[in-house]
């Protein structure tokens, strides 16, 4: 029974941040009261605090189970062996692909920032920190070998991951362009604007490499 009891408390646990996750990225985490979310998940309120404390609790669970596969995610992926630009492109591929799937956890984690208390503010920063660390360690490794051409290295890492998440605020499945259409111009973008090439420089003046053929379907 102990076993059954376990396995039925996960899977409400589960619910409750599906709920909760829904219900914060519609209507903000300020709106929303646990007493909604109970009613969502179609518990009495009671039971919301035997799993989380407070609501701050259930937020922060939201925001660092999201973190935390998103880094898991992104290491099975990348390949530190790869060459720079060929590891730039994999990542630009991985955002983009990774943060569309997921629009609900990508609102809440940059726009509910402000409503976490200090020190899970502290926790969570620490963790993005690391998955930009991983932007900024490719951009080293192709500017230590000659692949990339930059100013600095937080500036530019700062400059992709905007130019990158904000493809969730305007994407439409149904717009004029596929997502796949879409990353190979960003992948364009990104790679253009660092000067990209594909083995290391010679001419520093020289265009860059990479301008990949991208096939327009028009109405």
């Amino acid at each position: 029974m102990a076993r059954i009891a376990g396995t039925l408390a996960i899977e409400t646990a589960a619910r409750i941040r599906a709920e909760s996750l829904i219900l914060f990225a519609r209507y903000g985490y300020a709106a929303v009261s646990m007493r909604q979310i109970a009613g969502a998940v179609g518990v009495m309120p009671g039971a919301l605090y035997h799993h989380y404390a407070t609501k701050q609790h259930l937020l922060m669970a939201l925001m660092e189970d999201h973190m935390h596969e998103l880094l898991a995610a992104w290491t099975q992926t990348d390949d530190a062996q790869a060459p720079a630009t060929e590891r730039l492109t994999k990542f630009v591929r991985f955002h983009i692909g990774y943060h569309l799937s997921r629009p609900d956890e990508v609102f809440l984690s940059y726009m509910e920032l402000r409503a976490l208390e200090t020190e899970n503010y502290v926790t969570l920063e620490a963790l993005r920190r690391t998955y930009e660390s991983s932007l900024k360690d490719i951009l080293e490794q192709g500017e230590r070998e000659a692949y990339f051409t930059l100013d600095d290295v937080h500036v530019t890492a700062m400059a992709i991951l905007a130019m990158l998440t904000g493809v969730n605020s305007w994407f439409k499945e149904s717009g004029r362009l596929s997502a796949d259409i879409i990353t190979d111009h960003y992948v364009a973008l990104t790679l253009n604007s660092i000067k990209a090439q594909a083995s290391p420089q010679q001419d520093q003046n020289a265009p860059p490499a990479f301008t990949p053929t991208i096939f327009i379907k028009r109405r």
